[in-house]
């Protein structure tokens, strides 16, 4: 039988150089997120104005050469060609993760995988539950499945600065692989028209600038034009062109082997560290803000619009799947995994602290938007529903986290000062005081 102590523990602390680089990938992070909110409070502000229609015009704008199928407005722009950026990201620190993180362990790795997909089935299933019987609306079963971690990290860097590294590690590789699954159902159920001559021309590119960058090329005369090939071609695919990002991120090295043994602790740094420090701050600060920009700018038309969009089931659907069904579903994957391994939580850790960050995962913004336009692309009224459900559930979302992460702080807190008082009574510790 085993020992208490033999018990695997869940959340527990990861090495030290993983835990600063994920500080430092934070602080990157949150600050996007600070740029994202404002941007989406701009557009949304801008589209309720008399001047609405200037909001309009922007958005609608087209930009670029007819000849090769890119004449886009500058909306599509934003989420076909910036977010590509994005998810070149999420492809190079989720490769990073599995990697050189501390979750190359598949022991470590496998809590916050299963709890990313039990935080997409989650939603899914509300959603469903809401809109069957509702025509087409069923499409958009995917949009409250996704977690924007640039959102999320911004909401718990206010409220909770103390939280443990190992559980924002938890959120920022859940939200990693949430990611990489939403792209993945974008690639298969999104994808209209698939174009396998122009996907098989995408793998020359693709495997030009793989070999690239294996050999430690940085040179962006060589890089850019192979990764603007890739993405074109993608595009012309029929696949959406986010998918090259992910494809592009995959190849590029995490680490160079020095002494050839394959341990990571005798590997050197590669390429991708030399593009996160590049892109990262491209991403967070210039592309998911732009695209925030044009998603979150919808018409609410007053109060009545207001009622009217709250009350339509698309909309319910997401708030519901948004802040109940992600929750519900990390929660639940997480618990069971406890008891299925027999693990226990973390010393410094309780059950309340994964409630809060359960409630977290039910930021969706950026993907959630995107899929949105996706499903509802020729429904005018349910697209803009789509952005009140995701901006509503966002905010509810956040609002629960928020109070529940304070409240956790405000107890911890109590704890700390009534063990500070106890320890010290009479100058005696009071480990010695309990035996007296």
């Amino acid at each position: 039988m085993r020992s208490p102590r033999s018990r695997p523990t869940l959340f527990a602390r990861g090495s030290w150089p993983e835990a600063r680089r994920i500080t430092a990938l934070l602080r990157t992070e949150t600050a996007g997120g600070v740029l994202l909110i404002i941007a989406a409070a701009g557009g949304l502000i801008w589209a309720n104005t008399p001047w609405s229609g200037a909001y309009d015009a922007l958005r609608d704008f087209q930009l670029g050469p007819s000849a090769l199928h890119l004449d886009l407005s500058l909306a599509t722009w934003a989420a076909d060609g910036l977010l590509a950026v994005f998810f070149f990201v999420v492809g190079l620190e989720l490769k990073r993760e599995f990697v050189a993180g501390d979750l190359r362990d598949p022991r470590r790795a496998a809590l916050p995988v299963v709890a990313a997909v039990g935080g997409m089935i989650g939603p899914a299933a509300i959603f469903l539950a809401f809109n069957l019987g509702n025509g087409d609306a069923v499409q958009g079963w995917a949009i409250p499945t996704a977690t924007d971690i640039a959102f999320a990290l911004a909401v718990l860097a206010v409220v909770s600065s103390h939280l443990p590294t190992a559980l924002r590690t938890f959120l920022l590789t859940l939200a990693v692989v949430d990611d990489l699954l939403a792209v993945t159902i974008i690639a298969i159920f999104y994808t209209d028209e698939l174009q396998l001559p122009y996907l098989g021309l995408a793998l020359l590119p693709l495997a030009a600038f793989a070999v690239a960058v294996q050999r430690g090329v940085r040179s962006v005369w060589v890089l850019v034009p192979l990764a603007l090939l890739t993405w074109w071609l993608v595009h012309e695919s029929g696949v959406h062109a986010t998918v090259a990002g992910v494809l592009l991120g995959f190849t590029v090295p995490v680490l160079t082997t020095r002494s050839g043994n394959g341990d990571p602790s005798a590997q050197d740094p590669g390429l991708a560290e030399w593009f996160e420090h590049r892109i990262r701050p491209l991403s967070a600060g210039v592309a998911v803000p732009i695209f925030a920009f044009f998603a979150a700018g919808v018409t609410v038309g007053g109060l009545d619009g207001m009622v009217d969009s709250l009350t339509d089931r698309v909309t319910l659907g997401i708030v519901v799947g948004l802040v109940a069904g992600k929750a519900l579903g990390i929660l639940v994957t997480t618990f069971a995994t406890a008891k299925l391994t027999r693990a226990e939580l973390d010393a410094d850790l309780s059950w309340v602290d994964v409630v809060g960050v359960a409630l977290l995962g039910g930021i969706g913004f950026t993907v959630s938007l995107l899929i949105g336009e996706l499903a509802f692309a020729d429904q005018p009224r349910w697209e803009d529903h789509v952005r009140i459900g995701v901006l509503v559930g966002t905010l509810v979302a956040a609002f629960l986290a928020t109070v529940v992460l304070r409240l956790r702080n405000r107890v911890y807190r109590r704890i700390a000062e009534e063990e500070t008082r106890d320890d010290d009574h009479d100058g005696v510790p009071d480990i010695y005081q309990q035996g007296s």
